[in-house]
Order: structure tokens, then sequence, then C-alpha cells
């Protein structure tokens, strides 16, 4: 009884919070748009009993799913999604992997130091982050005054509204969570196995690609999948640092829910992204599933 209800408590927050809204937003994606309150039809009417049920059963349908297949533009979005979000967990990890070897090869002293660091930029809000970044890159912001100041440029660089901005935003959003589990994979490395590399006769940069790399390699792997899977459906960075050419699945979805209002296409559009999620999603459980098993 003690392990059921130990076992019970996740999966009852699961099916809360996870299972029943994406019930909920499948059947409106199955229904069709209407000028009421709520803006979809049909609704389900339970005082008329099973012939209500029955009449809502008979009004879904697969239109929306249809209308999402016949149109360009979600099918773009969804293939530049996916661009932006592989090239920005590559860039992430570039950046990350020196940051977190560095703190891995770091005296024990200094490493609550340097783990704070890399935490610290979650004490301030998420928004105000990226509203720094539109002020920073702006034609007239910190970023462009500088590189004037130095002579390294003559005229303002062009960086806010494109994808490079976007590309800035997501790899200095997302850096501690590529940083974090490759600087736990590097602290568990014995250094006596670089050691035993170089009386061998290895170099250190060979030691670093036979040794070090692939014993980080579960920590690369857990990171890009913590920066992809949330970079996938990104919206608010793309909204503020990216222009109208930035096309991201996350602002077509807040697009057709809040502009057009069309809350059976943007249920849609919500679903099918799930879909594309579960992929890394179970990648991501399968491999830590295996790390535990090698562990074990």
């Amino acid at each position: 009884m003690k392990r059921f209800t130990l076992i019970s408590v996740p999966y009852l927050w699961l099916i809360v919070l996870f299972l029943v809204p994406f019930l909920i937003v499948l059947k409106v994606s199955l229904s069709d748009a209407a000028l009421a309150i709520p803006p979809y039809s049909p609704t389900l009417d339970l005082s008329q009993g099973w012939a209500g049920i029955l009449v809502w059963l008979d009004g879904l349908d697969m239109e929306n799913y249809w209308f999402l297949a016949d149109d360009n533009l979600y099918w773009k979005a969804y293939l530049s999604s996916l661009k932006i979000a592989a090239i920005s967990t590559f860039l992430t990890f570039l950046v990350a992997y020196p940051f977190a070897y560095g703190m891995a090869r770091a005296a024990d002293e200094w490493q609550p130091t340097l783990l704070m660091l890399v935490i610290l930029p979650f004490w301030t809000s998420f928004l105000i982050r990226v509203y720094a970044w539109k002020a920073i890159l702006s034609v007239e912001g910190f970023l462009n005054q500088f590189l004037l100041w130095t002579g390294a440029i003559h005229d303002p660089l062009i960086i806010l509204n494109t994808n490079v901005a976007v590309y800035i935003g997501i790899v200095y959003t997302y850096l501690p969570f590529m940083i974090l589990p490759i600087y736990a994979a590097l602290e568990k490395m014995d250094a006596s196995l670089l050691e035993a590399a170089e009386d061998l006769g290895c170099s250190r940069f060979s030691a670093f690609w036979l040794i070090t790399f692939p014993l980080s390699r579960q920590g690369i792997i857990a990171g890009s999948f913590l920066v992809f899977i949330p970079a996938m459906g990104e919206f608010v960075i793309p909204a503020l640092l990216g222009g109208s050419r930035t096309l991201m699945i996350g602002k077509v979805l807040w697009e057709e829910f809040f502009s057009n209002r069309d809350w059976p296409v943007a249920s849609a559009v919500a679903v099918i992204l799930l879909l594309i999620l579960i992929i890394p999603i179970i990648l991501f459980q399968r491999n830590e599933q295996k790390n535990r098993e090698a562990q074990g």
C-alpha cells in the first residue's frame, strides 16, 4: 500500500496537469470555429444525457488537421522551429562545454562560487532578461555603441529583429541547462584516467578526445534535450528579438489563439507540436534509463 501510494502521487500529478489538459486541447482541435463563448462548437451538454454526448461526438472532425496539411505556412513554421532549435542547441553546446570543463577542473573551493554564477541569472525575471537583450542589440544599443567606439565597425549592425538575435537570446537563456548536466558528468570523472593516458604517451589533446569527451557524453545528451525541447516551442524570445521574418511555431500558436481567435486550429497546431516533441522526450527518457542501468 505504501508503494502504491508513493507511485500514485507522480501519476496523479501527470493525469491532472498533463493528460486532462491534453485531452481538452485535443477535443478543441476536433471542433469548428464559432462566434461564441467559447469560440468553438460543438460543446458538450450533459443535461441532454446520451443524446447530447452523441450529438457532441458527431460534430467532431479532422478538418483542422487537413487544413494544417494543406497550408504551407504551418509546415514551414514547424521546419523553421526545428532548424532554429537545432542550431541554437549546437551553439549552446559550443559555449557551454568550455564553461563546464573549466568549472570541473577548477579548485574545489571555487566550484560552489562558479556554480552560483551559472544559476544567478535565474534570480532575475526571464522577461526582464529578454528585454535587456532587446536594448543591447538595437541599432542604438550598447553593443553597437561599443563597437563604434572601438572602431571595429563604421555603421551600426542590424541584429535586432533577425534570426541572429533569436539565436543569441536562446543561447543566453538556456545556457545553464546545458552547462549543469555537462558539469555534473565532468565533475564525476576520475582524474587518474587522464594521468594514465598521458603516462602511456597521449597528448593532452588526444587524452581529451579519447577520455574526457566520451565520458561527458551523457551530460551532453541530457543538456541538448533540455535546450532543444523548450527552444522548439519558444514564443517570448522570437516575439521580442525576432522580426516578422522569424517564423516559429510558438508565434503562430499565439497568433491563432489571441489574434485570430481560432481556437480549433491553434489546438491542432499544439497537438502536432506535442507529438513532434514526444520523439526527443522518449529518446531522453531512454538515455536516462540506460545511464541509470549503467550506474547500477
